[in-house]
């Protein structure tokens, strides 16, 4: 059998999902986008007496449950399936909404550019416990914030085929996304069919969706782009504080979500989701790997699963300000809860103070901290081991099992060996090997990565086309950043927020158009 986790009993659970399907037929949300808020009353929604809320009756909801599909696969840029996101299949991918970079060359947090982000993309493509990406980190120090969105994909595009969860930061800027996606497929009706990416759709809190993302919901669905709800539920501040009650509130939330994807396009892929945090009442903060959290997290997890729903949560991260032994604890503390819960999509891995500052030097220790957990959540089943008395015969008789033919056979699947940035050696060989800790060996890990690096190739007028949509949503700005070419030296940081200039070549190898000419 599979290691699992259990902390909401069925009754209990089928107590939640009753309160939250009460909630939502007599109490509702407030759907600000009035596109959306027209085609749920245009379904038979009903409003409620002040008319400024609309209510969700018990079976349009139960209806919308069964036609969102248990499970979905992923597929890479090159449309080749990636990840099967359903059942208890774990996935750890990056946070995102960073808003800084942890400088692992100067220990600074700092805004991010395009290098950051080009270089956290090319680390992140070579993670083996890392299947797919997301846009962990905004880049807003050197492209302007309208399409920051759009080139933020267009990087992991050009840098990863892995997929990746991403989303819109305006109310109009999914479409353009999506036209970056479709160069990659035959047309519209395959980018549905074999999705390169999740979208994340926040709900606001309050009960309440925002302008912004009802129409990027709707603009998802329509595309064929699987959606994550997302609440950000706080305990103790917009939320009750107590176990139960939250995960009430928060159902509340994602099944409005989930009622509005269907309503949508039946049949529509959506996560059950969340990143919730509670409510420190001394100091005023909201720490998300707080154990209440993580104990909601769990909780929310059960409850979509219960409903037959693939699920997300922000796990696997910390709220430390670097990589100390508060990170490693939290992340893999909450890695582990995640893996035994069965998270189908785990956004966190990378992600420091709050979610606000990306580290790439996290990232590769997190890889191997979420190695560990899917290891021990594999299933438990004899492996030539039952009976055992042929092994107890051959301890007996060498006195070990080092060159046993069991021992050959099954130690490469049966133990996990971490990589140099897990310390596995002893104190005399740590000390000659310079006595680097876990920051320190993972910085030295990073840059490893960055040189070893293949560039990937992309068709000179998909890309052409890619910087093409992008530039259509400039306002100000003349020309897009440059990229860096993999294994050039990076420029170096400028204590003010950005980089000095350190003119390199850009990665294409030709003027693309007389507005950009290639360095």
């Amino acid at each position: 059998m599979r290691p699992t986790l259990n902390v909401l009993g069925e009754e209990l659970i089928e107590r939640i999902v009753d309160e939250a399907l009460d909630i939502l037929a007599t109490v509702g949300m407030e759907i600000r986008g009035p596109i959306m808020r027209q085609r749920l009353i245009d379904a038979g929604l009903p409003t409620s007496l002040s008319g400024d809320r609309v209510l969700f009756p018990r079976d349009v909801v139960e209806r919308a449950i069964a036609s969102a599909p248990a499970s979905f696969i992923l597929h890479d840029r090159d449309g080749d399936p990636r990840a099967d996101i359903g059942g208890d299949r774990v996935h750890f991918i990056p946070g995102s909404s960073g808003l800084k970079v942890l400088d692992h060359r100067t220990g600074e947090a700092r805004l991010a550019d395009s290098t950051d982000f080009v270089e956290y993309v090319r680390v992140g493509d070579g993670l083996s416990h890392i299947p797919y990406l997301a846009t962990a980190f905004s880049t807003n120090n050197d492209i302007e914030a309208q399409v920051s969105d759009a080139w933020r994909l267009y990087l992991c595009l050009t840098n990863s085929t892995k997929p990746v969860v991403s989303g819109a930061f305006t109310e109009h800027g999914v479409p353009r996304m999506v036209d970056m996606m479709e160069l990659f497929r035959r047309d519209r009706a395959d980018l549905i069919d074999r999705p390169m990416s999740i979208f994340t759709i926040t709900a606001t809190g309050n009960f309440r969706y925002s302008e912004d993302s009802c129409q990027n919901l709707i603009d998802c669905v329509e595309a064929g782009i699987p959606v994550e709800i997302v609440p950000v539920t706080l305990m103790g501040l917009i939320a009750p504080v107590t176990i139960v009650g939250a995960t009430v509130f928060h159902t509340v939330d994602v099944l409005a979500g989930v009622v509005m994807t269907q309503v949508i396009r039946p049949g529509a892929p959506v996560l059950f989701g969340g990143a919730p945090a509670t409510f420190h009442m001394r100091i005023a903060s909201s720490p998300m790997a707080a154990v209440e959290a993580l104990h909601l997290d769990v909780a929310y997890v059960a409850v979509g699963k219960r409903l037959g729903l693939p699920t997300q949560s922000y796990m696997a991260l910390s709220d430390a300000k670097v990589l100390d032994a508060q990170a490693g604890a939290e992340t893999f503390g909450s890695a582990l809860l995640a893996a035994l819960a069965g998270v189908n999509s785990v956004s966190g891995p990378g992600m420091l103070d709050f979610v606000l500052v990306f580290s790439l030097a996290k990232l590769v220790f997190d890889d191997e901290i979420c190695g560990q957990a899917l290891h021990f959540v594999r299933e438990v089943r004899p492996l030539g081991d039952l009976p055992t008395m042929d092994l107890v015969q051959q301890v007996l008789s060498e006195q070990h099992l080092i060159m046993a033919q069991h021992t050959l056979d099954h130690w490469p699947s049966e133990l996990y060996l971490p990589s140099a940035v897990i310390d596995r050696d002893n104190r005399e060989n740590w000390l000659k090997a310079g006595g680097r800790d876990a920051g320190q060996r993972a910085a030295d890990e990073v840059d490893k990565r960055l040189a070893a690096y293949q560039p990937l190739a992309t068709d000179p007028a998909v890309d052409e086309e890619l910087r093409r949509i992008i530039r259509t949503g400039l306002r100000e700005q003349e020309h897009l950043p440059e990229v860096p070419v993999a294994g050039e030296p990076v420029p170096l940081a400028d204590p003010t927020g950005g980089r000095r200039h350190n003119p390199r070549r850009t990665a294409r190898q030709a003027p693309t158009s007389q507005e950009e000419p290639a360095s």
